[in-house]
């Protein structure tokens, strides 16, 4: 059983800003820091132990080391770590995306699909994300719109506000806009098939790659099917306010406004991950102790039992069911 703070695996893409590291603390060797991976067991950047015995090690050798049994009995029916949670810094446009499921993915590119959920930590006045279809096309609309740029003419633009919940599942056409800060959850995947980048060009001088055959195998050409908030209304708990932002097959999220102390439960199904997005709180259980603040992300063992988390904050939990 234990309790362990993890530092980010960070990386810089042509749109992203500097509030991961003005406002988080995050730390890269680049201009830029467009997203940081918080609890990460991927190939392409993992998250390390920070605090504890195990501090060094990454993430996967701290599970090696300890054994499957901290992931909980919930995760044993996926082939490997389940989800991958980032903070995403937009400002500039991403490009339009869509994402495979996992038959697509696991046949063609040999890792998991990506069904993910994005909770708006922040966000400019004005800013909006592309998220699915005004109205349904057919896929040879949607090839001549690729073909001659006037894919946006039928895309759905959504005004973004904070606080915003967006279910984007596997298929669903998407794009963060700039000025949007974003907790996400997803599935540990890494595969995106772009289709539309604004003309920009990498560091390189070449356009960036599109993945124009495989998006169109790939992509639901219908408007979004769920509404732009959470799950669940808030519900008052011992210590502050709990609010479900989305439970799926591949993680249960929610998110926890603290203002004294709580008490939550990693029971043998499933570790939980705590994600700090304002203020200061202290995770304790079994005579340990962690200190987290704003942009920290703590991992608690599966088979913890019982444990608290004091002081004043905003945290985004997420476990697997």
């Amino acid at each position: 059983m234990g309790i362990i703070k993890l530092t980010a695996h960070c990386t810089d893409y042509i749109w992203g800003g500097n509030r991961l590291r003005e406002e988080y603390g995050k730390k890269l060797d680049s201009d830029k820091i467009a997203e940081s991976w918080e609890l990460s067991c991927h190939k392409d950047g993992q998250s390390v132990v920070a605090t504890g015995e195990y501090s060094g090690k990454t993430l996967s050798e701290y599970i090696a080391a300890k054994g499957n049994g901290v992931l909980g009995t919930n995760c044993e029916r996926f082939e490997y770590f389940p989800i991958l949670i980032k903070l995403i810094d937009a400002k500039d446009n991403l490009s339009v995306q869509v994402h495979p499921d996992n038959e697509y993915a696991m046949r063609v590119e040999g890792e998991y699909g990506k069904t993910e959920m994005w909770y708006i930590v922040d966000c400019e006045e004005g800013a909006e994300l592309l998220y699915g279809f005004k109205h349904e096309i057919t896929s040879e609309e949607f090839a001549e719109r690729i073909r001659n740029n006037t894919l946006l003419e039928v895309t759905n633009n959504v005004p973004v506000h904070k606080g915003d919940v967006f279910f984007i599942e596997a298929g669903t056409l998407h794009a963060i806009g700039k000025g949007i800060l974003i907790a996400e959850i997803q599935q540990n995947s890494n595969t995106t098939y772009r289709i539309y980048d604004y003309g920009r060009v990498g560091a390189d001088g070449k356009p960036r790659p599109l993945h124009v055959e495989k998006a169109c195998e790939v992509t639901e050409l219908v408007p979004p099917k769920y509404p732009t908030k959470a799950q669940g209304a808030p519900e008052a708990v011992e210590g502050g306010t709990k609010t479900l932002l989305r439970s799926c097959e591949y993680f249960n999220v929610n998110k926890l406004e603290l203002s004294g102390t709580a008490k939550l439960t990693a029971s043998e199904k499933s570790f939980n991950s705590l994600l700090v997005l304002d203020g200061e709180c202290t995770i304790s259980a079994n005579g340990e102790s962690v200190t987290a603040a704003k942009g920290d992300s703590v991992f608690v063992d599966a088979g913890t039992g019982d444990y608290t988390v004091s002081g004043k904050a905003e945290v985004i939990i997420s476990d697997i069911i």
